[in-house]
């Protein structure tokens, strides 16, 4: 009993001011919680420290590729139509496209449309009008290249002449389908490739704007433009078509015409010569 109570006594020495008591399963298991959440704290704000430093460098440009954003974005292209000769590949010998031609309460989009169908070109020349936008944090275009698709004979089918001249905007490059290889130049310099002296850098949203003069007498041409961009220390071609995603197209002069229309000041075409797709009953 004597023992006993000598334990008792201890203990209560102990508690009184004696050693420590062995802490329990449960403090060592609180206390390794806690320092795993500091650590865990600790290492996330660390990543995230290193994941906003490299999104901010390129981890935009990591994510745009991945999901198949390409660097650069074709972001309008116009070819100049207005107040210039122009070449339909075929006489207009449908009924409806006749009387969009005409003018006969047909829309710009339904002429526009009626054109295309007919492999509307330009004669001897065209300026394009082609604005790219940056998708990289930087970028720069080493090359753009005509790319013929298509070469035949010059178009005939219909002649279609303006009411009057209109004035040739600024050119900034000009190309010749009709010389190898086909390259874009300056007048200043029409001998030496522009892009071997010079490039076109671009970051994230800026914008570039290109003239673009396209000359051809030999030949009807379709073709695209190709551009080689260095980004991310590796090349890759942008394809360029023309408006509606269609080819540019450009004609040579013809011997002769088939068809003839004029437009007159209110912005209607009226044929000039006979039109061997017209009978005696129609008025066209």
């Amino acid at each position: 009993m004597a023992r006993v109570r000598q334990r008792k006594k201890g203990s209560s020495s102990q508690a009184k001011g004696g050693d420590p008591p062995e802490p329990g399963p449960g403090a060592w298991k609180a206390a390794r919680t806690w320092v795993a959440g500091v650590a865990s704290a600790v290492l996330i704000a660390a990543v995230g420290v290193v994941f906003t430093a490299w999104y901010t460098a390129s981890g935009t440009d990591a994510v745009d590729q991945i999901g198949g954003k390409p660097p650069l974005t074709v972001g309008h292209v116009e070819v100049e139509l207005d107040e210039r000769p122009l070449v339909l590949r075929e006489p207009v010998t449908d009924a409806r496209d006749r009387a969009i031609l005409l003018g006969k309460a047909a829309s710009d989009t339904a002429l526009a449309a009626m054109l295309a169908r007919h492999h509307v070109a330009t004669i001897g020349d065209m300026t394009a009008t082609v604005v790219l936008v940056g998708n990289r944090s930087s970028l720069r275009i080493i090359d753009i290249e005509p790319r013929v698709l298509t070469r035949a004979a010059p178009s005939d089918g219909a002649l279609l002449v303006p009411g009057s001249a209109g004035e040739t905007g600024t050119v900034e490059l000009v190309a010749d389908l009709d010389r190898r290889p086909v390259r874009f130049t300056t007048k200043e310099d029409p001998s030496t490739a522009y892009f071997t002296k010079k490039q076109i850098d671009l970051k994230r949203d800026e914008v570039v704007t290109l003239s673009l003069s396209i000359v051809g007498a030999k030949a009807y041409y379709e073709f695209d433009l190709v551009a080689t961009v260095l980004t991310g220390g590796r090349s890759e071609e942008i394809v360029i078509n023309g408006p509606g995603g269609t080819p540019f197209r450009l004609t040579g002069p013809a011997d002769s015409y088939r068809t003839e229309y004029r437009r007159s000041g209110g912005g209607l075409w009226s044929r000039i010569t006979p039109d061997p797709a017209c009978t005696a009953a129609e008025k066209c």
